[in-house]
């Protein structure tokens, strides 16, 4: 059966467009295309899009604007949309602020380089209004951390940061009283390390998965988390990219 869905792609990038147009057009998918902020609000207008892809436009401070905008207009403020930022290296001139990150209001985020194929799934999960929500445990002893992933993970619609805990003993103590579908699990940590709160939640909730998140990312720390019953391990420095796929996956 034809897919009608309509799919707006706001973009600058002329590959980037146009590898997805190609992707999503094989899956049926209509598909408009703006280059700047202008062009968007008319095509958005005219077209009533079912979803939007909100991809980097400049100058710098357009994309929100146009998010702002589509939030405000009654007709397209449900509109599911998914924000695709500029690659960590370029965010400091073509990304989001950090004041407008924390007033996103969208379905997913992504940072480029994104694959057109990557695509395609968040664009049907996130058009499904009846998607459960991930509940995250953060383990980390250090409240700076913990601030800065919680904010990252709530930007997405599918993920509930339930609660936080600063070392294993309070890791244990929080997944027993939240019930959290993953838990992010720093290793060094006082009290109890991660290693050894891993071990114990696998031990007695076999419905929590473990994500490891480290600084210390050498083959001994990822061998003794495997050892452990992580599910994965994730570097902290590739935490913006790496970690939100991570939770999805281990679900």
């Amino acid at each position: 059966m034809e897919n009608k869905l309509k799919i707006m792609i706001v973009d600058d990038e002329a590959d980037f467009i146009e590898s997805l147009r190609v992707r999503l057009e094989e899956e049926s998918y209509h598909v408009v295309i703006a280059q700047d902020k202008a062009q968007a609000q008319d095509l958005a207008q005219s077209e009533k899009p079912d979803a939007v892809v909100l991809g980097t436009i400049m100058p710098r401070g357009d994309a929100f604007l146009l998010h702002q905008w589509l939030r405000e207009t009654p007709e397209l403020s449900d509109v599911p949309m998914l924000v695709i930022d500029a690659p960590t290296e370029k965010q400091v001139l073509r990304g989001w602020r950090k004041d407008e990150g924390l007033r996103m209001d969208a379905s997913d985020y992504l940072a480029k380089p994104v694959e057109a194929q990557a695509v395609i799934p968040i664009i049907e999960k996130m058009m499904d209004t009846t998607t459960e929500r991930i509940k995250v445990l953060v383990v980390d002893d250090h409240a700076i951390v913990r601030d800065g992933i919680r904010t990252l993970l709530e930007l997405q619609k599918d993920i509930d940061v339930v609660g936080e805990a600063v070392d294993g003993k309070d890791a244990l103590e929080k997944t027993q009283a939240l019930s959290p579908d993953v838990v992010l699990m720093d290793i060094v940590m006082p009290e109890m390390d991660g290693l050894e709160a891993t071990r114990k939640i696998r031990k007695q909730y076999d419905n929590t998965k473990v994500l490891m998140l480290s600084q210390y990312d050498d083959e001994d720390n990822i061998s003794a988390s495997k050892k452990a019953g992580a599910a994965a391990f994730v570097p902290k420095k590739d935490a913006s990219t790496m970690l939100i796929s991570a939770i999805r996956s281990s679900n």
